[in-house]
């Protein structure tokens, strides 16, 4: 569908990512830092300034608003689309200086603050197919919060596009921001009654044309060694160390698999990411991925298989051996009602989008939202290099998915 309307995304994601969100790990509040607040504030203000009178944040940062139905067909399902307002812990978000790079020219973009973070098309290909597009970095110190600004700024544009142009009939469109989606805790203390909606799309993807419907199951493990303490002048015979138990736990892993490092595509890994402790005691944290659930399990006998025989060599050592879930295949639910998948890819087409099914090695807020029964796949921003200081993200890209979203939007409507 043809509506007059000037994007929006390239300014809203500029001002967006100035404002730091970070995650914090460490951290028992939710959200577990309280300046992600910050922007879910502004985006409170921003939405009711757009119409969108019923928007508000609930105690945990959620924030909800609905663009209600302005179709005369009975029974249209109410869509949701999301993404999350918080930041990545693994570079800072603090500071952050945005750069847009118009037309970019295919040239190696040297960022400013750090010359020596050089974004180019060698350690980035994407960016060849860019050239000519806008293209938004940080400027060397940071990230850039792309991942998830631009989804947020993806979605608050297409709200003022239906908007703007009441001739584009949708059904409720109901909107979600949430908080600590990149420490696993995107939707810990989300209300499904306050959300109200019966399909879903998260807005968190790369790509142009990217739409993911089947990602990751996951656990993590927590390892806990317990050694015996004991003066180190006086502990012959005495002193079993705990950290040098969990070294040789972290050594006996497989070298050629079972690892990020040496897998891809549906391979699944076993993957420590914290190591802490004293003589007395020491932790290690791992995550399990795989995209079979059943295999989650597999990769935990086996840990803890080595842990055991690993303790069982210093007299007086214990462990125990946690496992948490975290999330599961989205496709285990998608596969049940492949018309949201398939809607999705019909809308890429109809703005001339040629749609890519990515398989997500990690997972998204939707993978649980499918769980807690909202069907939710994974559509494209933009966004690449995440996570990192060479971050980018083409306004070519973003606007694309905003008329995906409003051709979505058109397309539940008509079914």
């Amino acid at each position: 569908m043809d509506y007059n309307f000037s994007h929006t995304v390239a300014d809203r994601l500029m001002k967006y990512v100035q404002v730091d969100t970070e995650a914090d790990p460490n951290s028992n509040t939710f959200p577990s830092s309280e300046k992600q607040k910050d922007l879910s504030r502004i985006l409170v203000k921003e939405l009711i300034d757009l119409g969108v009178t019923d928007a508000f944040m609930d105690e945990h940062g959620y924030v909800f608003g609905t663009v209600k139905s302005n179709s005369d067909k009975p029974n249209i399902p109410t869509i949701c689309f999301c993404s999350h307002v918080d930041t990545t812990p693994d570079a800072t978000g603090k500071n952050v200086k945005p750069i847009l790079h118009r037309n970019y020219d295919g040239k190696p973009m040297v960022l400013p603050d750090d010359l020596k973070q050089v974004i180019t098309t060698d350690k980035h290909p994407y960016l060849k197919e860019k050239i000519g597009d806008d293209i938004i970095t940080a400027s060397g110190t940071t990230l850039l919060g792309a991942d998830d600004k631009a989804g947020v700024a993806c979605i608050m544009d297409f709200v003022q596009v239906l908007k703007e142009n009441p001739a584009i009939k949708h059904g409720d469109i109901r909107i979600l921001f949430t908080p600590d989606e990149e420490i696993g805790r995107g939707v810990d203390f989300l209300d499904m009654k306050k959300l109200k909606a019966d399909f879903g799309y998260t807005l968190d993807g790369g790509e142009l044309g990217s739409i993911e419907d089947e990602s990751f199951s996951a656990d993590a493990v927590k390892i806990t060694i317990h050694g015996v303490s004991a003066h180190p002048g006086y502990a012959k015979n005495k002193l079993v160390n705990a950290m040098k138990i969990a070294g040789e736990i972290l050594a006996a892993l497989p070298k050629d698999s079972w690892s990020p490092e040496t897998t891809e595509h549906r391979e699944g890994f076993v993957h420590p990411i914290a190591m802490d402790g004293m003589a007395e005691k020491a932790e290690l944290t791992f995550i399990i991925r795989d995209h079979i659930t059943a295999k989650l399990k597999e990769y935990e006998i086996r840990l803890e298989e080595i842990v055991k025989q690993k303790v069982a060599q210093y007299q007086g050592a214990t462990f125990e051996f946690n496992i948490t879930e975290q999330y599961r295949n989205m496709k285990e639910v998608l596969k049940d009602v492949p018309f949201v998948s398939q809607y999705a890819i019909d809308a890429m087409k109809e703005v001339g989008i040629e749609p890519k099914p990515v398989i997500i090695r990690g997972g998204t807020d939707g993978s649980r939202l499918s769980f807690m029964g909202l069907p939710c796949p994974n559509l494209f921003t933009g966004e690449m290099a995440i996570h990192s200081k060479h971050e980018f993200v083409s306004v070519q890209d973003m606007e694309k998915a905003v008329k995906t979203m409003v051709a979505l939007a058109g397309i539940w409507e008509q079914h």
